[in-house]
């Protein structure tokens, strides 16, 4: 297994015309892009029905000498199986704007979609959101009750299936990235999630352990115990730095506030440990890309990203193909 691809994910950058975006990531360093579907990078309705399009995609990333190996669908997902939720009415178009059923009948549709898209891009990857019709319920009070927790896992099951049948016709995996506001944000809420899909190999992880490590966890562990699970990797890093005045939960403040307990980091500034992530991605042979997803609000974007870029190429090593000492045996 040689080195895997350094990918950059295009969620944070949607705001650049592709051309632009593949020659500014070929310039900081990338092989490739996770091109996000939405803004001016990839136009989702437009690939489906026109494969000019779609060809005009190929082709621009082939001009810059980069390829795609994932396209991104999280706000679509999150439409999907949230409760209604008027913040929905930034993700979905505006003609269905404060009507949940409509906006959530475009997400199923949507996703759907992103399957034979993706297969028109030859791209077996489509990473993104689930939602969750529950995640109001987190703080258990007033009480959560046991079956609530249930049923809200069995809507998202419901909801998704469809969705699922279309990524199983076109040969194309979605990854989940485990987050909060999703039916799965943690170690044990991934758990049921996958019981809850384990006929249903289409549904994955996507791995990103900049969400895991400021809740408590310990990113390798989780990522070793789902390897069978993880479709695709995001290389992203947070930093944990409660003072005895910040908290977890954040205090209603935005990123990048000092007063948070915890900001996403550019690559290497923060709390992850990458070299045990890249051990553990060794041993469970995982050869697909390592997308940048580069999200700090301290610091400037192009220098930060190209800066993660080299970061990831450094510590990606490749795993040994011999025992360090045979070369003493007899």
């Amino acid at each position: 297994m040689g080195k895997r691809l350094v990918t950059l994910c295009t969620c944070q950058w949607a705001d650049l015309p592709l051309d632009d975006l593949c020659a500014l990531a070929k310039k900081m360093g990338y092989d490739g892009l996770e091109l996000a579907c939405w803004g001016n990078n990839l136009d989702l309705d437009k690939a489906y029905s026109d494969d000019s399009y779609v060809q005009y995609v190929l082709d621009t990333l082939k001009k810059h000498g980069l390829v795609c190996r994932a396209i991104a669908t999280h706000i679509i997902g999150q439409c999907v199986g949230d409760a209604p939720d008027p913040r929905l009415n930034n993700f979905a178009p505006a003609s269905c704007a404060n009507k949940p059923e409509e906006i959530r009948a475009w997400g199923i549709e949507t996703m759907k979609k992103s399957a034979v898209v993706a297969k028109k891009l030859g791209v077996n990857i489509v990473t993104g959101f689930t939602g969750s019709p529950i995640w109001k319920y987190l703080y258990s009070f007033p009480q959560t009750t046991e079956q609530m927790v249930e049923d809200g896992f069995d809507e998202i099951v419901r909801l998704w299936s469809p969705i699922l049948d279309e990524f199983s016709k076109n040969d194309v995996k979605f990854a989940l990235e485990v987050h909060p506001g999703e039916i799965a944000f943690d170690y044990y809420s991934t758990k049921k999630l996958l019981e809850k899909f384990a006929d249903r190999p289409e549904f994955g992880i996507n791995f990103d352990p900049s969400h895991l490590i400021w809740q408590g966890m310990t990113p390798h562990l989780f990522l070793s115990d789902f390897r069978e699970r993880i479709y695709h990797v995001h290389m992203k890093d947070a930093a944990v730095t409660l003072d005895g005045r910040t908290g977890l939960l954040g205090s209603h403040i935005d990123f990048g506030s000092m007063k948070r307990g915890w900001n996403f980091r550019s690559l290497g500034h923060g709390s992850v440990n990458f070299e045990d992530i890249i051990r553990v991605l060794n041993d469970m042979g995982y050869d697909g890309p390592l997308s940048v997803e580069w999200e700090d609000s301290g610091m400037d974007r192009i220098d930060g990203a190209t800066e993660a870029c080299a970061f990831v190429k450094k510590i990606d090593f490749k795993a040994s193909d011999f025992k360090f000492d045979d070369a003493i045996s007899n």
